[in-house]
């Protein structure tokens, strides 16, 4: 329980002054390479030499205090350089092949990195090459990606060179001694990684953080998560505290630079981490003292990245999670909480091995992914649980605001009107059919997305890191990588259930509503029914109370998205494996929605994740976890984010002691992962009053945490009206 140093202070206060970044500069860089390039017939070489290009050429920035380095430069383009820019996006980028689909949302084979560096996989590489026989048409094509690769590499190891030399040239001008032999010591580490294997735990750490950089600006893409760095970097530690080449609170301020330094390449709204603690391949616990210093990074940068998951298994140490949720108990957002157990047994029966299924990451948010052998598809779709119902009652949704998100709401043609059902039995049959509708739909959208990386993408430098892409001399989007899974996610789980308790007691069973007046009801917003809606609200059962009436049909639709998943494989020759959460999506999703039978009004967002809706969790966490842990989450590996939202009480024993036992409850039982806010509603609205006193303010939205004066006034909103236990 150390105090950050003054070190750390300053480092998170200029990150929080800075808002935003600019990529300006190699984005840039990356089009001059491409149309420099246009003679070279590989595709993929071509990708390779951009991303090469990229870094040789950008500006290498070391700001004051930093350890670690690394980082977009920010420099504002010239007049002449902002009209190339220009021009390339609205005529060269525009006439780019188009590659779809999610990118990133993974972690890299880091010990790989550690321990061959770069020279070691351009020797693997090059022995790979030295095996080929370029007559052969697939060999020809494994020679190109090999050289691709290669070019990369050489980018990688430039920059890392100009950083050398930066860092020296500022260590021949600075007056302060201490900062003179700090930035020396960074010019040597640079010279040495990532090009040779670390030695040393400063070396393993920047190492890391630059090749994390690197796979973000010289590929223009982000979200790469940095796996369990508690487990890869642990033999560095030990050895130089073993030595005294190091100490404790040394490490530990070499662990928060890291950690701030995420923040420095990551847009705001978006969201990258790590996991600590868990098991090993044996079963056996897997916590050790870096675990802590991790853990205790989150209460030293006070930010909303990394997104820090600690796994829970029945073993772990006490005094871990005892940490974890004193943290949680004074406000801090990290950490999310995953079952080891829940989770692992989901990726054996994906059909992973002891040894990888142990070796997993939460892909920005909660959705999980191998470390080390992953082209995952994250959230790809989203498909909204409510429309699917509005779609067979015939209730349309309002007009697409935004276009840029990938998601299914299927719409009723005439062909596949069938009218409204006679029985609520009936009406679950065509909700049944209708989801298998939208499955096989986002399934096709998905496949489309895979096949046009599979001839429009290639990311070189990535695939050195990714199991079995070299081996197999195929890029990550060719298909080398070990698991090609896509990921959709589904939203609004709490409200159709709601909606079809609703109609099942008032239509069907009491019959106090017809099915055509309650349509016309929710088609009008409730306009001048709004009894109507209070009994739709308080007089059928609601999900998330222990209710059996509504929790059975959360059973019956979960068990209905597995298996549906289960039937379809990836372009790619992956699995499918769904999840339910939601980012942003649940705000966004439900303000292109009309009201519902659930009561929620039009334009309101649906619920955030797969807990209850927002102010329906009437009878406290207990009732919700037992509701939530009903049906089954093991099969759930795109993720599953349930919110605690606690309100402070000012006795921080207390409440420690009341997120513990929810926690270890719900573990126990099952869940999957649980998140915790701890904030006064009276905080929430002054924020919005006074962002500019309120900059700080981390909040837990779905999945992910950011910055609350940074969000819509609607998600804000949101978050305001959740249930506060």
């Amino acid at each position: 329980m150390s105090k950050p140093t003054a070190r750390i202070e300053r480092l998170r206060q200029a990150n929080l002054e800075r808002t935003s970044f600019t990529d300006d500069e190699s984005h840039l860089l990356w089009a001059r390479s491409w149309l420099s390039s246009a003679s070279e017939p590989w595709y993929i070489i071509r990708r390779g030499k951009a991303t090469a290009d990229t870094l040789k050429n950008m500006t290498p920035i070391i700001d004051e205090d930093e350890l670690i380095v690394g980082k977009f430069s920010c420099r504002e383009l010239s007049e002449g350089e902002q009209a190339e820019l220009e021009k390339w996006k609205s005529m060269g980028e525009p006439a780019l092949p188009k590659a779809l689909g999610q990118k990133a949302h993974m972690a890299i084979d880091y010990e790989k990195l550690l321990r061959l560096g770069i020279r070691g996989i351009r020797a693997q590489i090059e022995g790979f090459q030295r095996k080929l026989d370029l007559s052969l048409p697939d060999d020809m094509e494994k020679d190109a990606f090999y050289k691709a690769c290669l070019i990369a590499l050489e980018g990688v190891v430039a920059l890392s060179e100009k950083y050398a030399q930066l860092a020296e040239g500022l260590a021949g001008k600075a007056d302060c001694p201490e900062r003179r032999a700090e930035l020396l010591e960074i010019a040597r580490i640079c010279r040495k990684v990532p090009l040779e294997p670390a030695s040393t735990f400063h070396e393993a750490v920047q190492a890391v953080h630059f090749i994390t950089f690197c796979l973000c600006a010289g590929q223009r893409t982000f979200l790469f998560q940095l796996g369990r760095p508690d487990r890869y970097l642990l033999p560095f530690y030990e050895r130089d505290l073993a030595s005294g080449a190091i100490a404790v609170d040394t490490a530990q301020e070499l662990i928060d630079c890291l950690c701030i330094m995420l923040n420095e390449y990551t847009p705001r709204g978006l969201a990258v981490g790590f996991m600590i603690g868990g098991r090993d391949s044996m079963g056996c616990d897997a916590a050790n003292p870096l675990t802590y210093l991790f853990l205790e990074s989150i209460a030293h940068t006070r930010l909303a990245y990394p997104g820090i998951g600690l796994c829970w298994h029945p073993d772990m140490p006490e005094d871990l999670l005892d940490r974890a949720c004193e943290l949680l108990s004074q406000g801090l957002t990290h950490p999310a909480v995953f079952n080891d157990v829940t989770i692992t047994q989901g990726l054996l029966d994906a059909g992973l091995p002891p040894s990888e299924a142990c070796l997993y990451v939460h892909s920005t948010c909660v959705e999980i992914t191998p470390i080390a052998s992953s082209n995952v598809y994250v959230a790809s779709p989203y498909i909204n649980l409510l429309q699917l119902l509005h779609d067979i009652l015939g209730i349309k949704p309002k007009a697409r605001e935004d276009k840029a998100f990938d998601w299914v709401a299927l719409q009723l043609s005439s062909e596949d009107t069938q009218g409204l059902p006679d029985s609520f039995d009936e009406l679950l049959c065509s909700y049944r059919q209708r989801l298998a509708l939208a499955v096989r739909e986002a399934v096709r959208q998905q496949n489309i997305c895979q096949a046009s990386r599979r001839y429009h993408g290639g990311f070189p430098l990535l695939s050195c890191f990714v199991n079995d892409c070299l081996a197999q001399g195929k890029d990550i989007d060719h298909g080398g990588a070990r698991h090609n899974w896509i990921e959709p996610s589904f939203v609004g789980l709490a409200n159709v259930v709601d909606s079809l308790a609703a109609i099942r007691k008032l239509v069907f069973e009491e019959k106090k509503l017809e099915l055509e007046g309650l349509i016309q009801a929710v088609q009008t917003d409730f306009q001048g029914q709004e009894a109507l809606r209070q009994m739709l609200l308080h007089k059928a059962p609601k999900y998330a109370n222990d209710d059996d009436a509504a929790d059975k049909l959360a059973v019956m639709i979960t068990d209905w998205i597995a298996e549906e998943c289960s039937r379809h494989r990836t372009y790619l020759g992956g699995s499918f494996h769904p999840g339910l959460f939601c980012w942003v999506m649940h705000e966004r999703l439900g303000r292109e929605m009309g009201a519902s039978a659930d009561g929620r009004p039009a334009g309101f967002p649906l619920a955030d994740g797969a807990g209850g809706a927002q102010g329906r969790e009437l009878l406290g966490p207990t009732a919700v976890v037992n509701s939530v842990t009903k049906w089954n989450h093991s099969p759930m590996l795109g993720g599953i984010a349930v919110n605690f939202k606690f309100t402070p009480d000012g006795r921080h024993n207390n409440l420690t002691a009341v997120i513990k036992h929810m926690i270890q409850t719900y573990m126990k039982l099952g869940g999957f992962e649980a998140q915790v806010n701890v904030v006064n509603r009276n905080t929430l609205l002054a924020a919005q009053e006074n962002p500019e006193q309120y900059k700080d303010l981390v909040v837990r939205v779905a999945g992910y945490s950011d910055y609350f004066t940074g969000l819509t006034r609607e998600m804000q909103n949101e978050i305001i009206l959740r249930t506060e236990h």
